[in-house]
């Protein structure tokens, strides 16, 4: 008997060749090639009726003659999720949303279905019924007859069920667990991930009903499965936090139908995900005042605007060397900052240990926040409180400069809103027109300048 074809697929952008490569010709990854059997050339295809009729009948049109009419979109009860996606979900999209196991995927499926109440279609590779109806019975929330729970994982079945019910929302967890009959591989292969969410996809677009997807990911944190599938969904969706914390972040890394540039902030209780609307008041100051090494940094992530509080300890080394450590926050840039300090301002931390935390399990990237990390590490230096009513913005230069952030003006509006009095940004930036009532803006040209504003009297 002949063995069975197979071919070499790129697990990180789906490419594929009739042989192994070390390097992956189109991405240029190494180490990323698996084999895994050819499709099958069969009559019987998994995408017969979802797409053969799909065609028929259409032309070409004309640029000019496509109606630019906002997307319907349909809410699914939770408004946090709601923004995130631009306003609620387009129907015929295809989201994926991914996150670390125990990061409370599963949760946010279910619980979307129970606070909208709408018609949907749940399908689960991975628990029995009574696993989710003991979920659904925990979060609470409308457990009536809207939702239908489907313990399938074979793709045609499953499609085939929701062309009967028709319901207004589809939901698949997990797409790893899913397979097709046209692939002879095991689920969870790159080239049954692949047919899965091609089928899925052309089951949404032709029905009009939008699928959700839940996605496992990686050891390295990206979405398992080929990097094509992230390109082949509408939306991408990621959980970010650690799952020992209550506190979770829902990322848009990709979204064809609203902004990227948005967050939604959950916390985990007993009663599933509780959506916090106003994350600062999560990630500001948990302690009694008068504590030396915190400062208050007025961040922003994608459009909206967050303080936060970023935490220093500086301590005499014990050892020879001394140590260095950030939760949080870029280690090299933490020690670039640090240069900058004894290079440009005098401070001989050399031979002291530091250690940053961006409170709230954060990861900065933001450069706003090298204003706060100096602040807090010559707070905890000098061992001398910062008011805990001012809170800082601004980019440190290897100069020492202070250089101006974007949008300065959203996070002088969300420091005044949260009760702070001062907050200081740098001297080149832009005026930013009619001032909140109730904050000063306090305006420093570099480190020395910072250093005799806050600590001349100390």
């Amino acid at each position: 008997m002949a063995s069975a074809k197979t071919l070499w697929y790129c697990t990180n952008c789906g490419n594929e060749s009739p042989k192994w490569m070390g390097r992956c010709p189109a991405c240029g990854e190494w180490n990323t090639m698996v084999e895994a059997p050819v499709e099958k050339k069969s009559a019987s295809s998994g995408s017969k009726g979802l797409s053969a009729k799909a065609g028929d009948g259409r032309r070409p049109v004309r640029l000019k003659e496509i109606d630019r009419s906002k997307e319907p979109r349909m809410s699914l009860g939770m408004q946090e999720v709601d923004r995130l996606l631009g306003g609620g979900i387009v129907p015929g999209s295809l989201v994926l949303v991914g996150g670390e196991p125990g990061i409370g995927k599963s949760t946010l499926s279910l619980q979307i279905p129970l606070a909208s109440g709408i018609s949907t279609l749940y399908v689960t590779g991975e628990e029995s019924e009574r696993q989710v109806k003991m979920r659904a019975d925990r979060l609470g929330g409308n457990v009536g007859d809207q939702t239908l729970i489907f313990t399938e994982t074979r793709i045609e079945s499953i499609i085939e069920q929701a062309e009967a019910i028709k319901p207004q929302l589809m939901i698949v967890a997990s797409v790893q667990t899913m397979f097709t009959d046209t692939v002879e591989s095991t689920p969870g292969s790159v080239s049954q991930i692949k047919e899965v969410a091609a089928m899925l996809l052309r089951f949404a677009k032709t029905s009009g009903v939008p699928v959700i997807l839940i996605g496992h990911i990686t050891k390295d944190g990206y979405i398992a499965g080929p990097k094509i599938l992230e390109h082949i969904v509408d939306v991408v969706l990621q959980f970010e936090g650690e799952n020992r914390g209550s506190y979770r972040i829902l990322r848009s890394i990709k979204n064809r139908f609203g902004s990227t540039s948005e967050i939604a902030v959950f916390e985990m209780t007993g009663a599933g995900l509780r959506e916090v609307a106003n994350p600062s008041e999560m990630l500001i100051p948990m302690h009694e005042a008068g504590l030396s090494g915190a400062a208050i940094c007025a961040t922003l992530d994608g459009t909206r605007p967050l303080l936060f509080e970023v935490q220093a300890l500086v301590s005499s080394a014990v050892y020879g060397t001394a140590q260095r450590s950030a939760t949080g926050f870029d280690i090299r840039r933490l020690n670039m900052l640090l240069a900058v300090l004894e290079k440009r301002a005098g401070f001989h931390l050399s031979a002291k240990d530091v250690f940053l935390n961006m409170a709230g399990g954060l990861k900065v990237s933001d450069p706003a926040a090298d204003l706060a990390v100096i602040a807090a590490v010559l707070s905890s230096n000098f061992d001398y409180s910062l008011p805990g009513d001012s809170c800082f913005a601004g980019e440190i230069g290897l100069s020492g400069e202070i250089r101006p952030v974007a949008q300065t003006d959203r996070r002088i509006a969300e420091a005044a809103r949260l009760g702070f009095k001062k907050i200081y940004v740098s001297s080149f930036t832009p005026s930013a027109g009619k001032v909140p009532e109730g904050i000063k803006i306090v305006k420093v040209a570099d480190v020395p300048a910072l250093v005799k504003a806050l600590f001349s009297k100390a």
